[in-house]
């Protein structure tokens, strides 16, 4: 499958700090592919040098096989750019906003009032379309935000935290209608703080931290390999915990770790029944349930906060 986007040996520095550190990946066209990990990883320095806004340190980086160093321009031409933040115009409508952005690519106004119409449509704004951005709902600028870049009809969608600040209801409706377009061809990358966002989406993905990669794949796949299938936690007061961790430390094969005051506890490919059956006294103190890829960045990135 022919490739969205290369890099290889990918580095970012600003003086004396290293932001990336020679990362290599690839993005197959038509996947969904994932940057995830902690603040300070190299997730965002890696977007700015991929959509061109920031220039690479070292290594070499190709977007639709073309050269970030030199065709900039072009590369900016057939990406669409969803950001951290909102940057909607608050004093113009909501067509006018697309309108002024459909002018940065030079098409022409009825080309731009007809694509205007239809990503308002795909993202329920069309019956908006004459009110003023500053007047709209969180969730409604953040799709207004979605739509807007798809006007250039891009071959690339660079989502940065798409979702971020949206009540559950919009923020499935934002997945649904991303799932779309990717059935559509196009290309995405995602960078997200939630994991459930990540698997949902994701076709692949890499975790990172302090600028290098620490693992790529699926997410199921990911879960399966660092985590297992399922995830064992004990909530207990301090008597009854110790009580459980004693008795854990006594089977062969887990992975036990305490987190303020929660034993989380870790088995790949082994029958979960004789621990269960073991802490059946301690009622519903430990429960078995379902691991998940937010399992896996702790696991991988620790559990630490670095600022």
């Amino acid at each position: 499958m022919a490739e969205s986007i290369r890099a290889r040996g990918l580095v970012k520095r600003f003086g004396e700090l290293v932001a990336v550190d020679g990362i290599d990946f690839s993005v197959a066209e038509g996947e969904c592919f994932g940057l995830i990990g902690p603040n300070g990883a190299g997730k965002t320095s890696t977007i700015r040098m991929i959509t061109c806004v920031s220039p690479l340190t070292a290594g070499e980086l190709h977007v639709a096989g073309m050269d970030t160093r030199t065709e900039g321009r072009r590369i900016k031409a057939i990406l669409g750019i969803v950001p951290q933040e909102t940057n909607l115009d608050p004093d113009l409508t909501v067509w006018q906003n697309l309108a002024v952005y459909a002018r940065y690519f030079d098409i022409p106004a009825p080309e731009a009032r007809r694509r205007a119409a239809e990503v308002l449509e795909l993202f329920q704004l069309l019956d908006r379309r004459g009110e003023v951005v500053d007047n709209l709902s969180g969730g409604m600028k953040r799709r207004l935000t979605v739509a807007r870049a798809l006007i250039n009809e891009p071959k690339i969608l660079v989502l940065d935290e798409p979702t971020t600040g949206l009540d559950p209801q919009a923020r499935h409706m934002v997945w649904q209608k991303l799932r779309y377009l990717q059935g559509q061809g196009i290309t995405m990358l995602l960078t997200s703080h939630y994991m459930e966002e990540a698997t949902h989406l994701c076709d692949r993905l890499v975790v990172m931290h302090l600028g290098r990669i620490l693992a790529e794949g699926a997410p199921n796949e990911l879960i399966e390999q660092h985590v297992g299938r399922q995830v064992l936690e004990v909530h207990l007061d301090d008597g009854r915990r110790a009580e459980a961790f004693d008795l854990l430390q006594r089977h062969d094969g887990l992975r036990i770790e305490e987190v303020e005051g929660v034993l989380y506890v870790f088995r790949q490919g082994q029958a979960w029944q004789p621990i269960l059956d073991a802490l059946a006294g301690f009622g519903e103190g430990a429960r078995l349930r379902e691991a998940t890829l937010e399992d896996v960045f702790l696991q991988i990135t620790g559990r630490g906060i670095l600022e």
